[in-house]
């Protein structure tokens, strides 16, 4: 069986975080921002403690609405239509949907054909996206543990089922995700988070770890190793974000909601 290497991060030693662009720590607090939007004016100061100037900002800004990646009304700026996608992506990996796990697994089979390989890749990154793994060329399955909804559009070139393999539930799992791995890249990125004392640092490495989470395959607990780390993750995440948004509340002299 072939693994979703497409769900791989770093291992623990080769864990690089490069800073931040200007781009993407607007993008992050907004993405971590509900609802997401702000006044140019905010944004501006909100990310000030994070090394980012305002001339740098503002032309970041105007980039992102030239881009695709803001609409802008008067002077507030909010999300585009596809980030929105990616923040409710980023909201659900801080608190997936999961539910009582019956032994069933999800299924999907790829059914169109005459895709070419962009259509294809596309495909690829939205079944990885919904959690599931492939378990070789066209199959997608995991276990059905999760209530987040299906696109529609997917039913024109896919079917799904639902399934109960003849390979043992645990055996299975380990050859679908790369578990120790993901693992072991949360150990390290816990302890980059604890050894980043300035705001900058810190912000940059939880962003990797928001990315990091969109990668972790939301498995029943009885599928995982021992000492799984993911809720640890998401425990560290949330406190870590309180202070940063604190600090850049602080700066806006303002109260900005996180929570979706």
């Amino acid at each position: 069986m072939r693994s979703l290497r497409s769900n791989e991060s770093a291992e623990p030693g080769e864990l690089e975080l490069r800073p931040l662009s200007a781009r993407s720590v607007v993008l992050s607090l907004l993405l971590g921002t509900h609802p997401p939007e702000l006044p140019a004016r905010d944004l501006v100061r909100g990310v000030e403690p994070f090394g980012v100037g305002g001339s740098t900002v503002r032309a970041a800004l105007s980039r992102m609405v030239t881009a695709g990646d803001l609409r802008r009304t008067d002077a507030v700026y909010r999300l585009s239509d596809r980030l929105l996608a990616r923040q409710g992506r980023q909201d659900d990996a801080l608190d997936p949907d999961t539910r009582a796990w019956d032994g069933d697994w999800e299924m999907a089979t790829v059914t169109a054909s005459g895709r070419g390989p962009a259509e294809r890749a596309e495909l690829r990154t939205r079944l990885a996206a919904l959690r599931l793994a492939e378990l070789r060329e066209g199959v997608w399955l995991r276990p059905a543990n999760l209530g987040r909804p299906w696109p529609p559009d997917l039913g024109e070139v896919l079917q799904r089922f639902t399934a109960r393999p003849e390979t043992p539930a645990h055996d299975l799992a380990a050859s679908l995700w790369p578990l120790g791995p993901w693992a072991d890249t949360v150990r390290a990125l816990l302890d980059r988070v604890d050894r980043s004392p300035r705001p900058a640092d810190r912000f940059t490495a939880l962003a990797a770890v928001v990315r990091h989470l969109l990668a972790d395959p939301v498995l029943p607990a009885g599928l995982l190793p021992p000492d799984w780390p993911g809720e640890a993750l998401r425990a560290a995440y949330r406190e870590h974000q309180r202070e940063l948004v604190a600090l850049a509340r602080s700066a806006m002299g303002q109260t900005l909601k996180t929570d979706p």
